[in-house]
């Protein structure tokens, strides 16, 4: 992929503010901003978002760009939801967030989740016939939703019109990240 390639590219990563687990959110932002990729983060309000690190120490603090209420999903290339627990649980009850999920995936676009991410998937009603990882104590609600869990570092899959990337927990960034690019680099 070109910087030129790059630079045209945007990402929306949803969170609610508080909660996320700061690595899943600072990371993959520091990431793919260095790479020159637009990212906005959405939260449920434009009041700081309290990161956690493993779900019980306070993180950073990271200030949002728009609510998920004012994002337009057809604006961006890929999709990232971070996980942490209370993140998570709290994000999937949010209908924004399904609405936005499922904008990408109704429209073929690449969606990439990570930890406790996959919940809003399960939520959105769209990991039915999907090929998944997650915090390991997802695997029942995956599964019970039609998806097939399996605990790999990360999982692409293709299926069905769009693009699911996961990963189990921020131990696999490294890899999770490849996979975004490689979505981006495909966008392109």
């Amino acid at each position: 992929m070109t910087d030129n390639d790059v630079k045209q590219r945007k990402v929306l990563a949803v969170v609610t503010n508080y909660g996320v687990e700061q690595d899943e959110l600072l990371v993959p932002l520091e990431h793919l901003r260095g790479a020159g990729v637009r990212v906005d983060v959405a939260a449920v309000s434009m009041d700081d978002i309290a990161t956690l690190v493993g779900d019980k120490d306070p993180g950073k603090t990271v200030r949002p760009d728009l609510t998920l209420a004012d994002a337009d999903p057809a604006a961006y290339d890929v999709l990232l939801v971070p996980g942490g627990t209370l993140n998570a649980d709290t994000l999937r009850l949010q209908n924004a967030t399904t609405d936005i999920i499922r904008s990408f995936t109704d429209s073929g676009r690449p969606v990439a989740a990570i930890c406790h991410g996959p919940w809003a998937l399960v939520e959105a009603g769209v990991v039915a016939g999907k090929r998944l990882t997650s915090y390991a104590s997802l695997r029942t609600d995956i599964r019970n939703a039609g998806g097939e869990w399996t605990d790999e570092p990360v999982v692409t899959d293709g299926s069905g019109g769009w693009t699911l990337i996961t990963s189990r927990n921020p131990g696999d960034l490294d890899a999770f990240l490849g996979e975004i690019d490689a979505a981006l680099a495909a966008r392109a």
